[in-house]
């Protein structure tokens, strides 16, 4: 009896045992599954590592930017547009993560959990996605940074959608060179720039700086300042401006000339704690989200105990040549803030998605917004961006574009050649609701190297509408 007894407590055992099993089993492919069936092993999806039974990619007006041809996964018949759309779409191994083939792959091969990849059995491939860009606009961003290292990206800020995302050096994937590891004129290639890089902001910063004295400093619109060339704050190292301002500078000129002296001291009398405060308002410190799936860098504001140590370091980051790293995409979505009245959109790449049959499937996205500043701020700074252009950059230069904008220039070391160039801002249009962000690695000047690839490809998304 006792033995009858102790078979059935371990057939109970083994039974509750098994039953914990199937359901650990049946969580993990529900929740792993897709990820799973990615696995490069998978000769229905891979073919020699590269992705093979994904759906086509199309850009916003239908245009074919990857699809699969008898079991090969090719390109856009356009050598510009392959290099142009390298780092949205994303390569054949998926070594540039942010690329949509790698971020969505189990959606384009058409996985699902109660059947698998039947999709790509029956139709040779999967499900086919259309994106937010357009071609011709990325083509003429990546003809204007001209080999350059850099990024151009340009949103609608009404509604999130991204028409331009443009990272350089790129490479054309049917054409690969045979020095891409090795040359320095490819390096960092697999780096999304717009997402993943992160710089020094320069300049751009002030626009930070700015929205936190308009917020913190009451009269700031009736102040004036002295720039002898240089501050020089009570403690450490003078902080020099790039020109002499005289004694009577204002708010709006000290932006529109980039006035280093007078953002220093703006910055020093904010304190640390007000500009960090307004800094992880405006998002730095927070990734940018894509399509609710895609996340940019963070980026970091300077609160390192340097500043702590000494008013010349707090006043260094408040003109953006502290410690602090911003990724372009974050710059956009401030600009796109302040173009929007003090709210940011989500992004977005994803148009929609569709299997072979041509039935639209639910690609539900994010349509978050964030508020990141009240709306008479934004109505302020945008009038001050706006004064940027009409009294320094000059209107004649962007004429037609209706542009507020800021340039930056980011002093990485004494070399000026080896400056990051900055420039962003928006078009207050309700035509052309569209923000950008242009940054050029060893580009010198701000306004006079990242100025003229944000007008030429703003230009060309106007005519093209």
């Amino acid at each position: 009896m006792k033995m009858i007894t102790k078979r059935g407590i371990f057939l109970w055992i083994m039974s509750l045992a098994f039953v914990v099993g199937l359901v650990f089993m049946t969580v993990s492919l529900v929740q792993n599954g897709d990820t799973w069936v990615m696995k490069r092993f998978n000769h229905h999806v891979y073919s020699n590592g590269e992705l093979i039974g994904a759906g086509t990619i199309y850009d916003k007006d239908g245009d074919v930017l990857a699809e699969t041809k008898d079991g090969d996964r090719v390109y856009s018949d356009s050598a510009t547009t392959r290099k142009s759309t390298l780092h949205v779409v994303g390569d054949p191994k998926n070594f540039i993560s942010t690329g949509v083939q790698s971020v969505y792959s189990a959606r384009l091969t058409g996985y699902s959990l109660l059947f698998g990849v039947h999709n790509i059995q029956k139709y040779g491939k999967g499900n086919d996605l259309k994106l937010t860009i357009d071609r011709d606009i990325c083509d003429e961003a990546y003809k204007a940074l001209d080999g350059r290292k850099g990024t151009v990206g340009i949103v609608n800020y009404k509604t999130g959608e991204i028409v331009c995302s443009v990272s350089s050096p790129s490479y054309d994937v049917e054409d690969v060179p045979d020095n891409l590891l090795t040359s320095e004129r490819y390096e960092g290639v697999y780096i999304n720039r717009l997402l993943d890089a992160h710089y020094v902001p320069g300049s751009t910063f002030k626009l930070v700086t700015a929205i936190c004295a308009i917020e913190n400093i009451p009269d700031i619109y009736s102040r004036e300042w002295v720039c002898n060339g240089e501050y020089q704050p009570e403690s450490g190292v003078a902080i020099k401006c790039n020109a002499n301002h005289g004694k009577h500078i204002n708010f709006n000129d000290a932006l529109a000339k980039s006035c280093n002296s007078t953002f220093a001291q703006i910055a020093i009398e904010l304190g640390q704690e007000k500009l960090a405060t307004t800094a992880k308002e405006l998002g730095i410190g927070s990734a940018v989200t894509v399509s609710g799936t895609i996340d940019s860098y963070a980026g970091h504001f300077d609160t390192t105990d340097k500043i702590k140590l000494g008013v010349d370091a707090l006043g260094w980051t408040g003109i953006g040549q502290g410690n602090t790293r911003i990724a372009p995409i974050t710059m956009l979505r401030i600009v796109s803030a302040v173009a929007n009245g003090g709210t940011a959109v989500s992004f977005n790449i994803v148009d929609s998605l569709a299997n072979q049959a041509g039935k639209a499937l639910d690609f539900t996205l994010p349509s978050n917004q964030l508020s990141m500043m009240n709306s008479d701020v934004a109505a302020k700074l945008k009038k001050m961006m706006r004064y940027n252009v009409t009294n320094h950059y000059g209107e004649s230069r962007y004429k037609g574009l209706n542009l507020c904008a800021k340039s930056g220039t980011a002093q990485i070391d004494s070399n000026e050649n080896h400056n990051i160039a900055w420039f962003v801002g928006f078009m207050d249009d309700s035509e052309h609701p569209y923000a950008f962000v242009v940054v050029i690695e060893n580009g010198n000047s701000g306004s006079q190297t990242a100025g003229p690839v944000a007008k030429r490809v703003l230009t060309k998304l106007v005519e093209s509408e």
